[in-house]
């Protein structure tokens, strides 16, 4: 198996950064540049995706999660804090599921503990019908708009278009599949890691009973909401968004 592209910058505590579905490592700028001064700062790019295009996609959050657990061993990491986004956030809960006892906080961001939402704006095999129809070029213009309020002219949004400009077809419909096919619904109760899960009130892809889900069945949890944001928090807010995730995991 090749090898992912991974960021390994500063010093200190290790903090590991999951990005979600059609993100790359590159979206997680701003909270590189400001989380790296104090941590020890680990951001892969999933395979199959963003700066690890050319490595061959995964089609389950289990093998995603193990995927990244294996890139810790190889660094020697033992004890990291973790932050997951949308899908990313699915990862994370299975890497606490699968070695809880390494993490230290955990932040679970603008996502669910099933991949297949009740009352999302379209069903994951609707996604994945359009996907099939209309091609890469269509569908990748299309989804991340709903990610922002402000839709394409929100000014952190070329992030989102360079993240995707390498994804294969198979990359996309394999991590809608491994979405799909995912549920951490029942072991949210043997999360005992501290936790904060951090939703924006605007956002489509998520909607409030996910964040819920997670509030009311991780024991040791506390819910944040940003008020006027959507499904990327991290890019619409990213100061606030910061000095929230430093305040927690420093405390």
């Amino acid at each position: 198996m090749k090898n992912i592209y991974v960021e390994d910058i500063g010093k200190g505590f290790p903090f590991v950064f999951v990005h979600g579905y059609l993100g790359s490592s590159e979206m997680w700028n701003f909270q590189k540049e400001f989380f790296s001064k104090y941590y020890r700062v680990i951001i892969p790019a999933l395979p199959g995706f963003g700066e690890s295009h050319n490595v061959k996609s995964l089609d389950s959050i289990n093998k995603m999660a193990r995927q990244i657990i294996d890139l810790l061993d190889q660094k020697n990491i033992e004890k990291f804090n973790l932050i997951g986004h949308s899908m990313g956030g699915m990862i994370v809960q299975e890497i606490t599921k699968l070695i809880g006892n390494r993490v230290n906080k955990l932040i679970c961001f603008a996502t669910g503990s099933i991949g297949e939402i009740p009352g999302r704006f379209e069903t994951i095999d609707e996604t994945r019908e359009k996907l099939k129809k209309d091609g890469t070029e269509v569908s990748f213009s299309r989804v991340p708009k709903k990610w922002f309020v402000k839709g394409d002219k929100d000014k952190n949004y070329y992030l989102c278009k360079n993240a995707v400009k390498d994804v294969s077809l198979e990359t996309a419909d394999n991590a809608l599949l491994a979405m799909k096919n995912w549920s951490g619904k029942e072991d949210l109760k043997n999360i005992k890691n501290e936790t904060l899960i951090i939703w924006g009130d605007k956002d489509i892809s998520y909607n409030f009973d996910q964040v819920d889900t997670l509030k009311k069945n991780i024991k040791n949890s506390r819910l944040e909401i940003f008020k006027d944001c959507a499904h990327n928090v991290h890019l619409e807010k990213p100061d606030q968004f910061n000095i929230l995730v430093e305040e927690f995991i420093s405390e």
